[in-house]
């Protein structure tokens, strides 16, 4: 099950799963766009199923798990990848109305994941493998909007309670530490504000935005048994950002 799977991280990570041979279920709010993807990951020999739906809702979410059980037979690994982020004013000019989107995409989207994935996970002799996509800003601020950096610390917190909470009973729960990426709403922003670009790899050792298959390939890993004595990790994908 992937979220936000119709673009970036989350499309190429469901292209390189479903190559992989992962039956992939997509998730995300636009269909024509996630329709696209699985014809075209079915073309290619691979398996995918639509499962249209926003991650603040969590029936959509439960409708999603479901749709994974009901047609593949199991759920065995999770990325929980859908976020929202924005270039916006400074905290104390900020609109509630700001904070609230980012707080409930990025955090009560995961916390709805968790909460519907786990039960199924916990019902499988091989358990499962949950990956949620948190950010350098997760771990100090990076300059992104001050509710944006919240939330993903919030997303660090919650993976580690979990992984805790569920390691002894089969299922592990990691989150990817994601330095600047591209996106769609990664390179609208650089559209818009030129500057962010060099701003966003100044920490970084490698100087450059990755692209959404170098995110993808650490997620194939973290959802396999590669991966097997790895639980609870904040694992940074970020080009050297946070060794510095």
């Amino acid at each position: 099950m992937i979220t936000g799977a119709s673009s970036g991280i989350g499309e190429a990570a469901a292209r390189l799963l479903a190559g992989e041979g992962a039956a992939v279920v997509l998730m995300a709010r636009r269909e024509e766009r996630l329709l696209a993807l699985a014809g075209s990951i079915t073309e290619a020999g691979g398996r995918a199923t639509v499962a249209v739906g926003d991650v603040r809702s969590s029936e959509d979410v439960r409708h999603a798990v479901t749709t994974a059980v009901e047609t593949y037979g199991s759920l065995d690994g999770a990325f929980n990848n859908a976020g929202w982020g924005s270039v916006g004013p400074s905290l104390h000019e900020m609109d509630d109305a700001d904070y609230d989107r980012m707080m409930d995409v990025n955090v009560r989207g995961v916390w709805n994941c968790l909460r519907h994935q786990i039960p199924v996970m916990l019902q499988q002799e091989a358990g499962g493998s949950i990956v949620n996509t948190s950010s350098t800003a997760g771990m100090f601020a990076t300059g992104a909007t001050a509710p944006y950096v919240a939330s993903k610390h919030a997303v660090a917190g919650l993976t580690k309670a979990a992984a805790a909470e569920y390691g002894g009973r089969g299922i592990r729960v990691n989150a990817l530490m994601v330095g600047t990426t591209h996106s769609e709403l990664m390179d609208e922003a650089i559209k818009r504000h030129p500057v962010l670009e060099k701003a966003s790899v100044a920490r970084a050792i490698q100087k450059r935005m990755a692209d959404p298959q170098e995110i993808a390939q650490a997620v194939a890993w973290l959802c396999s048994d590669r991966s097997s004595f790895i639980t609870g990790a904040s694992v940074p994908v970020d080009g050297g950002c946070s060794a510095v």
